[in-house]
């Protein structure tokens, strides 16, 4: 198999919004070989998309060599196209207009841009459609134009950035398999395919091998190859093996957490997990059907949450003490059964404890308002902090985070309309 795509040593930083740099990929070594189908998994901020908008070629690296075809890569190439989670269409363009769109760009004949496009929405199953406008479109009808506008430049390399995720599971696991099958027959111009995904079983469907993607910064952290025939099925031993794998090297690493001395590690990325599901997820780990310890595809299947909704739940209950990840497993912990055997107000206290045990900025930020004669500060001081690691968007959701959880846990309050946060009040 050629090589159609390689990246050696690639770094990626962006600035933040206070001027201070970012460092978003570091040490990022992949290799796209013709004739196969990648998926990338990694959580939210890790730096997928800007690696795969590297490899289209619409943002430089900072560091390292991105060749396609043996040749450096310096802008768009020809043979690369890409497909967006967001359809990325123009609302007051037809169909067969923005199918068209690229080879217009390229100064390509009208005949031959009509000719083109035309066989490419053949080809994607929206004949019939060509003089539809976006909005008259289902999402799934949307994202095939998306899909034959890439198609239409007859790329060599396909990338898809989470391209079924705004779908509903169904129009998306339609379009998938479909995809699959252009792919198997050959009708397709496209030699090999990178697939950025949350969804795990949607990776080991689709991929010969599977990247699993390190945050912070991102980069390659482990790759398992899958050699199992398409079409497969989603409820075969085989794939539910694969998919339990996939989980063990999602969770590789994660260790149960330790109290940690009382400072701001403003490079700690919480993960987004609200109280409420935790405690569900907690209380249904607990239940006599699992009887504290669960296996993660099924834990996933039984609590119907998403890969990219249950991995965050899992590793903030981790992150408290109340339970552990263990080779795809989600183990409960002594002190997490103390909890779920708890009433509402117990659960607060303990919530409230390991907060301030294992998550610094909250301890920080409680720290810093018994300082305070009057016990509250405004917001800003500590966005800035958090800001000299991470971009002003993912501050915010850091910040939010920690205030949520404080608040449950009776650690701190935040006043909405002032944006100042304060300790609690008796009583409250």
């Amino acid at each position: 198999m050629s090589t159609l795509v390689a990246l050696k040593n690639v770094a990626k930083s962006f600035k933040s919004a206070d001027g201070s740099s970012r460092l978003v990929l570091e040490h990022v070594d992949f290799q796209l070989q013709e004739g196969e189908i990648v998926a990338l998994l990694g959580q939210s901020g890790s730096g997928k998309s800007t690696l795969m908008r590297i490899m289209a070629g619409l943002i430089p690296a900072d560091g390292g060599d991105v060749h396609y075809r043996s040749q450096p890569l310096f802008g768009p190439a020809e043979g690369i196209a890409m497909v967006f989670q967001s359809f990325a269409l123009f609302p007051w363009l037809t169909v067969q207009q923005n199918v068209e769109l690229g080879l217009e760009a390229r100064g390509i004949a009208a005949a031959e841009r009509e000719r083109r496009a035309a066989a490419a929405i053949e080809l994607i199953g929206l004949s019939g459609f060509e003089g539809a406008l976006p909005r008259e479109l289902s999402g799934g009808m949307r994202q095939r134009v998306g899909l034959a506008r890439a198609l239409v430049m007859e790329p060599a390399v396909l990338l898809m950035d989470e391209a079924f995720s705004a779908l509903d599971v169904l129009t998306g696991e339609r379009l998938r398999n479909e995809i699959l099958e252009l792919w198997g027959s050959g009708q397709m111009p496209t030699k090999a395919m990178l697939v950025v995904s949350h969804n795990i079983e949607e990776a080991v469907l689709m991929a010969d091998r599977v990247l699993v993607f390190s945050s912070n910064p991102g980069r390659v952290r482990a790759e398992l190859p899958i050699t199992l025939p398409r079409p497969r099925h989603p409820d075969s031993p085989e794939v539910r093996l694969l998919i339990d794998e996939v989980y063990s090297l999602m969770t590789a690493g994660a260790t149960p957490a330790q109290a940690e001395p009382v400072r701001p590690h403003l490079s700690d990325r919480l993960p987004e997990a609200d109280v409420g599901h935790m405690e569900s997820l907690l209380e249904l780990l607990a239940d006599e059907q699992f009887k504290g310890r669960a296996d993660l595809p099924q834990l996933a299947e039984e609590s119907e949450l998403t890969d990219e909704d249950l991995l965050p739940l899992a590793g903030a209950l981790q992150r408290l003490g109340l339970a552990t990840l263990a080779h795809g497993d989600l183990l409960i912990s002594p002190l997490g059964q103390c909890y779920v055997d708890g009433d509402h107000e117990f659960r607060r206290e303990i919530f409230g404890q390991q907060l301030l045990a294992h998550v610094p900025l909250a301890a920080f930020i409680r720290h810093s308002l018994e300082q305070e004669a009057n016990g509250q500060l405004r917001e800003e001081p500590f966005l800035k902090l958090l800001r000299e690691s991470m971009d002003e968007q993912e501050a915010e959701r850091v910040l939010q985070v920690a205030i949520e959880w404080a608040r449950y846990g009776e650690v701190f309050e935040y006043d909405f309309h002032t944006g100042m946060i304060h300790l609690p009040e008796a009583g409250e």
